[in-house]
């Protein structure tokens, strides 16, 4: 980097985890954000009218150049970031693989702000999964890209105690923020060479998954404390539902208590004014919840409503 000269800087990114990061680099002093590469507009809502990203309102409201194609690897797509002769790369939240025709474009490589302390929770859901193996921490990391998924060596890392109580969005917003100050402390470095990057540890790698709906389902056979932190992990999508006798019932917010003489797994019992689930190990209290097509309510106004619902069995899990 030339002294005063500001890198020119591309970014990939489409979700809102994704925002912040691309602020910052675009009130960075060290680099010039030349285009931002991100999903098309997609059809969203009942009218299926056309929907961008996260990251593309924030582009357009920027003034940056978009770049949105349906293939990043199409040999048209390489042309046209290519023509933007980038001199770094920055991802985040992008959805897609980049191919190593775009890896090997800028020379400073392209850096991903990958949001768990690398090599554990690779993959499409770090956040989801922090929060569903109950991690006692959770940390952002900046890796050179490479062709793997998430294996490339570690540029930076930051790392905080969580409380145990987190949803995701709440998670995803606070790595996000953290991300986008390490990026903008971790440039300067990257870019005079002064930061060497380390590579993974494979051996203690593990893998994430993009959530299906199907993950929504709660499964009673599994303990009430893994469940509940699958409620808190499962917002906003795909949610956390039961079947139960008064139909699909919607679970918002839970909380965990201990099983009690006669519990039956599977059963919803009463805890006081509250419905709950009885567990293989212990109960889900069901704090809040919502019943297919009615609003959200709290359990206890929901046992009121519905005070038959006691005894019944739910469906088991997936």
């Amino acid at each position: 980097m030339s002294r005063g000269q500001p890198v020119r800087t591309l970014f990939f990114g489409s979700g809102a985890f994704a925002v912040p990061i691309l602020e910052a680099l675009h009130q960075g002093k060290q680099t010039r954000v030349v285009g931002v590469v991100t999903a098309p507009d997609r059809p969203s809502g009942r009218r299926a009218e056309l929907a961008p990203t996260p990251v593309a309102l924030c582009a357009r409201a920027l003034g940056l150049p978009l770049v949105q194609p349906e293939r990043v690897r199409a040999a048209s797509a390489i042309d046209e970031i290519a023509a933007l002769e980038p001199e770094l790369g920055v991802l985040a939240d992008y959805g897609q693989i980049i191919p190593k025709e775009a890896l090997e474009l800028p020379r400073h490589g392209i850096l991903n702000v990958h949001p768990s302390l690398l090599p554990r929770h690779r993959g499409a859901t770090p956040i989801q999964a922090t929060i569903a193996a109950g991690d006692s921490q959770a940390g952002v990391t900046i890796m050179l890209m490479d062709e793997g998924l998430d294996t490339g060596p570690i540029v930076s890392q930051e790392t905080w105690m969580l409380e145990g109580n987190e949803i995701a969005p709440e998670l995803e917003a606070e790595a996000a923020r953290r991300g986008a100050e390490l990026l903008s402390r971790s440039l300067e470095g990257w870019l005079d060479g002064t930061i060497r990057p380390v590579d993974q540890a494979p051996l203690l790698a593990t893998l994430t998954r993009p959530l299906r709906r199907d993950d929504a389902r709660l499964d009673w056979s599994k303990a009430a404390y893994v469940l509940e932190r699958l409620v808190r992990a499962n917002e906003p999508w795909p949610g956390s539902f039961i079947e139960t006798s008064q139909g699909r019932l919607g679970i918002i917010t839970a909380s965990v208590a201990a099983s009690a003489p006669g519990d039956i797994p599977g059963q919803i019992v009463r805890l006081g004014d509250r419905p709950a689930l009885a567990t293989a190990d212990g109960r889900l209290v069901l704090e809040a919840v919502q019943l297919a097509g009615r609003r959200a309510m709290r359990g206890d106004d929901f046992l009121r409503g519905k005070p038959g619902i006691i005894g019944s069995s739910v469906a088991p899990g997936p």
